[in-house]
C-alpha cells in the first residue's frame, strides 16, 4: 500500500466543524510551523491504528513497560499526525487546537491545569507574528526554534528513518532512492515555501543557507489568484492539469520558424520567453483561458526553482538534490518540469529527489527540538534510527479516515517515555 501522509486541510467553515468532531484524539506532543501561506502542524496522539492488515486494532493508550525491562520507560502507542491550514485563515487553526485537549500537549508544565503554562514548539515567521494570538485565545506559548535548523532536522530525520521517503519522479513514473546512510551528505536541501531557500547540509546540525529566491510558491499562488480568480492553492494546481502553456509561452518554434536551434542544443518545443506570446498578439488577459495561464505560471516557477537549484549544487559540487515545501503536493507536472530541468542544466549528472512528507520538514524539526533542562517542561525528542533498526523504519501509514474528499492518515508510532519525562520517538514497523 502506498503511504498517505494525513492532510486534514480546511476550506471552509463547515468543513472545520466536520474536522474538529472527527479530530476529537487526545494530543500528548505538538509542534507547528507557521509560514507566510500555511501553517503546517506535528502532533502525536493516543488515538490512531496499526496494523499489517485493513482490519487494524485500535492502538492501547495506557502506558506499557518497555520490553527490554527498563523500569524506567514506558511507551505510549499511537500516531504521528500531520495538518495544515492557509496561514489567512488562522482561526481554523485555533479552533482545531482548541478541539484537542490541549493541557497534554507540547512541552507540558507538572500541572496540566495550569493552562498559562503550556509550551509548544514553534517555528517559522509566524511563531513572531502570531505569539501573541495563541496566547490570548489558547492560553499557549510559541517556544520559537530556529527556522533553518528545523528544516534541517525534519529533513535529515526523515531521510535517514522512513523507507521510501525520498523519490525521483522520471518519465512520469516514481522511483524510490535507497540513500546509503554513510553517503547521506553532503546534499542541498530546497525548501519551496512562499519563497525558496537552498541550504548545503553537511551532516547533523551542521548547514548553511547558500542561496535562495522569492519566486516560489507564493509568486505562484498570488499571481495565480490574481490572473485566474482561483480561490485556493489547489484548486490553481488543478486548472494547471487543463492547460496548454504554448497558447502563453513563446517557444524557439515560434523564433525559428518550427525549427530546432539545433547549434546550441535547443528544441523547437523548448520556452525561449516564458508568457511571451501575448507580447506580439492583440488580445487582452479575458481572451486567453485561465487554465493554461495557470499552466504557463507553473511552468515558468518551475523552471526556474529547477535551474537555480542546479546552479547552486554545481558551486558546491552536489549530485544530490532533495526538494521539499508545500509547492510541490506530489504533483506530476510540478515535479516533471523541476526533474527536466535540473537534468537539461546538469546534462545528466545529477537528479532531483522529492520527499513524501515534503511540506513538513519544519514542523518535524521542531517536534524534535523539545530538550532537558527545563523542569516546567516534558521534553522530547525523536531519535533518528538507521535502517538496521527495522522497529524504527516506516513501511506504511494506515489510512483511517476521509475529510471532504482528501484522505487522511497517520504514521503509526511509539513514545518512549522515560520517569525522568525524556521521551523518544520509536517509528514502528506496522
Amino acid at each position: 500500500m502506498e503511504r498517505k501522509l494525513i492532510d486534514e486541510k480546511l476550506e471552509n467553515t463547515d468543513s472545520s466543524s466536520e474536522l474538529i468532531k472527527q479530530s476529537a484524539d487526545e494530543i500528548s506532543h505538538l509542534a507547528i510551523d507557521i509560514g507566510g501561506s500555511l501553517i503546517k502542524i506535528v502532533y502525536f496522539s493516543t488515538n490512531s491504528k496499526c496494523s499489517t492488515n485493513d482490519e487494524a486494532p485500535t492502538l492501547p493508550k495506557e502506558r506499557q513497560e518497555v520490553p527490554n525491562g527498563d523500569l524506567n520507560h514506558h511507551i505510549l502507542s499511537g500516531g504521528l499526525h500531520f495538518v495544515k491550514f492557509e496561514t489567512s485563515k488562522i482561526e481554523d487553526c485555533i479552533n482545531f487546537l482548541s478541539s484537542k485537549k490541549l493541557q497534554q500537549c507540547g512541552a507540558q508544565c507538572h500541572h496540566s491545569h495550569a493552562v498559562d503554562k503550556i509550551k509548544i514548539k514553534a517555528t517559522g515567521g509566524g511563531a513572531f507574528k502570531f505569539a501573541d494570538l495563541f496566547k490570548e485565545k489558547l492560553g499557549i506559548t510559541l517556544d520559537k526554534v530556529e527556522e533553518m535548523e528545523s528544516l534541517v532536522a525534519g529533513a535529515n530525520f526523515l531521510l535517514k528513518a522512513v523507507n521510501h521517503e525520498a523519490y525521483t519522479y522520471i518519465g512520469g513514473r516514481k522511483e524510490y532512492v535507497q540513500i546509503d546512510q554513510n553517503d547521506l551528505y553532503p546534499y542541498l536541501l530546497v525548501n519551496i515555501g512562499s519563497g525558496v531557500s537552498m541550504i548545503k547540509v553537511d551532516g547533523d546540525e551542521k548547514f548553511q543557507r547558500v542561496s535562495g529566491t522569492s519566486v516560489g510558491g507564493g509568486t505562484f499562488w498570488g499571481l495565480g489568484k490574481l490572473l485566474t480568480k482561483c480561490k485556493s492553492f489547489d484548486e490553481l494546481l488543478e486548472l494547471s492539469h487543463q492547460g496548454n502553456n504554448r497558447v502563453i509561452d513563446m517557444l524557439v518554434g515560434d523564433i525559428y520558424g518550427g525549427m530546432d536551434y539545433a547549434k546550441i542544443g535547443l528544441a523547437s518545443t523548448a520556452i525561449a520567453s516564458s508568457f511571451g506570446k501575448p507580447v506580439s498578439e492583440n488580445r487582452e488577459l479575458e481572451d486567453y483561458k485561465p487554465e493554461d495561464i495557470a499552466r504557463s505560471l507553473l511552468r515558468m516557477i518551475s523552471n526556474n526553482i529547477g535551474q537555480i537549484a542546479y546552479l547552486n549544487a554545481l558551486r558546491f559540487g552536489l549530485k544530490r538534490i532533495i526538494l521539499g515545501g508545500f509547492f510541490i503536493r506530489d504533483h506530476a507536472y510540478t515535479m516533471d518540469t523541476i526533474s527536466v530541468a535540473v537534468d537539461f542544466w546538469s546534462k545528466g549528472e545529477a537528479k532531483a529527489m522529492f520527499l513524501r512528507h515534503e511540506g513538513f520538514l519544519g514542523a518535524l524539526g521542531a517536534f524534535m527540538n523539545y530538550k532537558d533542562g527545563n523542569a516546567d517542561l516534558m521534553p522530547l525528542q525523536l531519535v533518528e534510527q538507521t535502517p538496521k533498526s527495522s522497529s524504527c523504519i516506516v513501511d506504511r501509514i494506515h489510512n483511517s479516515t476521509r475529510v471532504h474528499e482528501n484522505e487522511s492518515g497517520a504514521l503509526d508510532c511509539r513514545l518512549r517515555v522515560s520517569s525522568s519525562f525524556k521521551i523518544y520517538d520509536e517509528v514502528k514497523r506496522c
